[in-house]
């Protein structure tokens, strides 16, 4: 799976937390949200000033309050519910529930997370689904 047919599955898949998600779709994904991410903060700061970008964060700066990203915090709050949902799926190519994504709210089960999305998926079919990567017509 490539960048475009990656971005394309996730965002089509919107709210979709059935199924199964391989390496590929997960990573493009996060290459995605991190570039998407860096250029509405480079538009955040082009349109409303360096202040957004310098005192992000820095709540001990008087002016801290009127921190004003709005472009990264809509795309940052439209891309939640993707984003759990392809991290979801991608569970389930383990052959894992996905609940295991509250692990991520601890600070070593975010390693934990990190190391098993590297990790290959279950060679064919689980409980959660087909093979996403099984090229054989059904």
């Amino acid at each position: 799976m490539n960048f475009g047919q990656a971005v394309s599955s996730v965002l089509s898949k919107y709210a979709t937390f059935s199924g199964r998600a391989p390496r590929s779709e997960y990573w493009w994904w996060v290459v995605f949200s991190v570039l998407l991410n860096w250029v509405t903060t480079f538009l955040d700061t082009a349109l409303f000033g360096t202040f957004a970008l310098v005192h992000f964060g820095d709540m001990s700066y008087v002016g801290a309050a009127d921190v004003f990203t709005p472009l990264s915090t809509i795309v940052g709050l439209a891309l939640i519910l993707p984003s759990l949902a392809v991290g979801a799926r991608r569970f389930h190519d383990l052959g894992r529930t996905g609940w295991w994504l509250l692990i991520g709210l601890t600070g070593i089960g975010a390693l934990v997370i990190f190391f098993w999305f590297m990790v290959k998926g279950d060679t064919g079919p689980n409980r959660h689904g087909p093979d996403p990567l099984d090229r054989r017509p059904v």
